[in-house]
């Protein structure tokens, strides 16, 4: 044999390197075993995963004040609230713009629901003006057609907007961006108008206007742009032009009329967007309000944390809430309380019963084992609705009490809408998962480890307590970290029995996701909720050993 052959690499039987061979043998077995589980993976991904990360997201996001006000908020930038003043002119013009095309999407009422929940009175303030939004259009349309009828028609504006000579299809193409933001639907087709560049220069906010009226018509409402009438913003949009240019050299379609509206507008009144908004609502007027839009500016916000944790995000940095509205803290520490008051409940009545089941003969042990399972062959709101009946002071339990002479008929308790009857229901309903673990541990541990501790001399609490209690504490563990996290989070049964004093952080996560519709605030309760869980989590893996829980 030669050297080559001798110092050579290995080779498989088809003559490739053995090393090479080997690790695309080793790829195989392992995409094979990738596409074994990939549909377990793909399932928690999407049942899992992504509605926790799109929670995380929820409690940070605050895009629908800046997509539903754009230029109102760049305007707003420069305004110094602690002037004590509402912002200036400009600041009305871009909002007047920005709420009205909101208002025709239906979106400003989201807006003021959002913003409700920072300033209260906000959503009835963006409800009611942006009904009253066309009043002002209207009225200097009537002006404008005692001039020329053809002020109303919109063949006569798509002539006048489109004009001669070169187009600004870049205007049209923001526009209709801004409107996707603004809808969160994807628009596609042809618009059908451009504004000449001259028109744009020379009329700029009725351009935008009457931009905003195309785009919606063309791609929302699906219509000619050039029959249908224009909306009301773009009469203000020109009048407030009209102010200030100079139309006189124009020479464009309609050159005439639009002359002719420049010289009546000397004798129209011309009403500022900042009074139109304050004779709408004075609120508009107010500081706070303003301050409170200039905040809550930005794409994202630490808001619905700081609500979370009794903390509010203002003008002037964080605050503390008002006493009366702090109930986070308040309701995060009642949690824990219950949950590990729950937790231990069900470790005192679930360890006897679990020993009894691992020490009890087979056909017996199986017997009480349906008993112990029955409870998940009837419905939560049944069991619930059960305790509900027994706790009240007119229930089965009280009455009893009352036959034998152990409470006063005239001092029955009060076991129900508070702490303990949370803690009685609650504790009933998941006593199964801290019996099932115990139970599987405890058959594991061989009876003649007591016999033996015994036939040398212990009794049996010694027995019991240096010898089988330690063996037990990896099922302990196991139902205690079972019993803790579905305690933290339970919402129906305290929603039920648990009144004012008795509900959970996850009853306020509940009302913020189904009544509220907050949802920001419900994803960041929930977010924090999740964090103190697997805090939890992390000092029982250091303090015990998550390797100690065991299931049998």
């Amino acid at each position: 044999m030669s050297d080559t052959t001798q110092n050579g690499p290995m080779l498989a039987a088809d003559g490739t390197p053995l090393k090479r061979s080997l690790a695309r043998a080793l790829r195989r077995q392992k995409m094979r075993a990738l596409m074994l589980i990939s549909p377990l993976l793909i399932f928690v991904l999407v049942t899992f995963i992504a509605p926790i990360a799109d929670m995380l997201f929820r409690s940070v996001e605050n895009q629908m004040v800046s997509e539903t006000l754009p230029t109102t908020t760049q305007v707003l930038g420069e305004w110094d609230h602690s002037a004590g003043e509402p912002p200036a002119e400009p600041v009305y013009e871009a909002l007047y713009y920005d709420l009205f095309i909101a208002a025709e999407a239906k979106e400003h009422t989201k807006l003021g629901t959002r913003l409700n929940y920072e300033y209260t009175g906000v959503s009835s303030l963006f409800r009611s003006t942006g009904r009253g939004l066309d009043d002002l259009g209207d009225d200097y349309l009537d002006e404008l057609e005692e001039v020329d009828d053809r002020w109303g028609e919109g063949a006569f504006w798509y002539d006048l907007m489109t004009g001669t000579g070169s187009t600004d299809e870049d205007l049209v193409a923001a526009h209709a961006k801004r409107l996707e933001q603004l809808t969160g639907d994807k628009l596609s087709g042809d618009v059908g108008f451009a504004p000449s560049t001259e028109i744009a220069a020379l009329l700029p906010k009725t351009t935008a206007a009457y931009a905003d009226f195309a785009v919606y018509t063309a791609l929302v409402d699906g219509d000619v742009v050039a029959e249908e009438d224009p909306w009301e913003s773009v009469y203000v949009g020109l009048m407030t032009d009209l102010q200030t240019a100079d139309v006189a050299s124009y020479s464009g379609p309609e050159a005439e009329a639009l002359q002719a509206a420049a010289e009546a507008a000397q004798g129209i009144e011309y009403i500022p967007l900042k009074t139109f908004f304050a004779e709408e609502d004075e609120d508009w007027l107010n500081v706070d309000i303003w301050a409170t839009v200039q905040t809550y500016s930005s794409k994202y916000t630490s808001g619905y944390f700081l609500n979370a944790v009794d903390l509010q995000l203002t003008p002037d940095g964080i605050e503390a809430r008002p006493e009366n509205q702090q109930i986070y803290i308040m309701l995060f520490k009642r949690t824990m309380f219950m949950s590990l008051a729950i937790t231990f409940s069900c470790i005192a009545l679930g360890y006897p019963v679990a020993w009894l089941l691992a020490n009890l003969p087979a056909s017996k042990a199986n017997l009480l084992m349906i008993l112990v399972l029955l409870p998940f062959w009837t419905s939560l709101l049944v069991r619930t609705s059960a305790w509900k009946v027994m706790l009240q002071q007119q229930g089965v339990i009280n009455d009893v009490l009352v036959w034998l002479g152990l409470v006063d008929d005239a001092a029955r308790l009060v076991m129900i809408n508070n702490q303990f009857g949370t803690i009685v229901a609650m504790t009933h309903i998941l006593l199964p998962f801290m019996i099932l673990p115990l139970y599987s541990v405890m058959q594991g541990i061989p009876p003649s480890y007591l016999r033996a501790a015994k036939s040398l001399g212990a009794t049996n609490w010694t027995a019991f307590w240096r010898v089988y209690f330690p063996q037990s504490v990896p099922g302990i563990g196991a139902g205690s970290i079972l019993v803790f996290i579905l305690a933290i989070g339970y919402y129906i049964t305290p929603e039920i029995v648990g009144g004012t004093t008795g509900t959970f952080i996850s009853n306020r996560i509940a009302y913020h996701i189904s009544s509220s519709l907050n949802w920001g605030l419900g994803a960041a309760l929930g977010a924090i909720l999740l964090a103190v869980v697997l805090l939890l989590y992390w000092a029982y893996d250091k303090i015990v050993g998550i390797d100690n829980v065991k299931l049998g």
